[in-house]
């Protein structure tokens, strides 16, 4: 199975391609946005196009006619974590074939795509009636696990509250340093902010937020 995977965060759909590696999939390329997936779909020859729905301000449905006229004959399945029937709908339009939810174990994204280069549908007849609730193995976790020492510490000041000074201060390195690491855990995480950083940490059980020390295993 040749496999094309487009997602915007970046540490996430380069996770996302190893674990499917050792699954025995051959990524041929991994892209951040529709528009570059639809250069490499042009450049590669591809069975399956694993596409991302969710990109900020944007939607990977928009693009769904450009991915299609570029690969006419590949299989397309997005990757989301929610569907409404907008969606159900615009996939159907588009003749794609099965929806991945990015919460799910890799093992279940496999036997997904699997069953859709098999000739099989795996798309939903209709939406879920609510969000499903995040478990203890959700997309922010398994990004937290590729910080590293100093990120974590990084992160940990955040939820306590720290400033980029104060964060330097606690390291004993310069701001603009200190000011790289807090950059480099917002990318990772995918946040926005750095009180959207610190409130997914909270949220899902990575930092005690009145001691600052991890709960989950480095």
């Amino acid at each position: 199975m040749r496999l094309l995977i487009c997602d915007d965060h970046v540490v996430f759909a380069d996770a996302l391609a190893h674990l499917l590696r050792t699954h025995g999939k051959d990524v041929v390329a991994v892209t951040h946005h529709p528009t570059e997936a639809v250069a490499a779909l042009r450049a590669h020859e591809v069975d399956l196009c694993l596409l991302d729905v969710d990109y900020g301000a944007g939607t990977g449905v928009r693009w769904l006619g450009d991915v299609r006229a570029a690969a006419p004959r590949s299989r397309i399945v997005l990757l989301c974590g929610q569907t409404d029937e907008e969606l159900l709908s615009a996939a159907r339009a588009y003749r794609v074939r099965g929806v991945a939810d990015k919460r799910r174990p890799v093992a279940e994204i496999v036997t997904l795509l699997d069953r859709v280069h098999a000739g099989e549908s795996m798309l939903p007849r209709r939406a879920a009636a609510a969000r499903a609730p995040r478990h203890a193995g959700s997309a922010e976790r398994f990004l937290a696990s590729y910080l590293t020492p100093r990120e974590r510490q990084a992160l940990s000041a955040l939820v306590r509250g720290a400033d980029t000074a104060g964060l330097a201060r606690m390291l004993g390195i310069a701001q603009t340093t200190a000011r790289c690491h807090i950059q480099s855990v917002l990318a990772k995480l995918g946040a926005h902010s750095r009180l959207e950083a610190a409130t997914t940490a909270v949220r899902h059980g990575m930092i005690n937020p009145a001691t600052g020390e991890w709960i989950i295993a480095g």
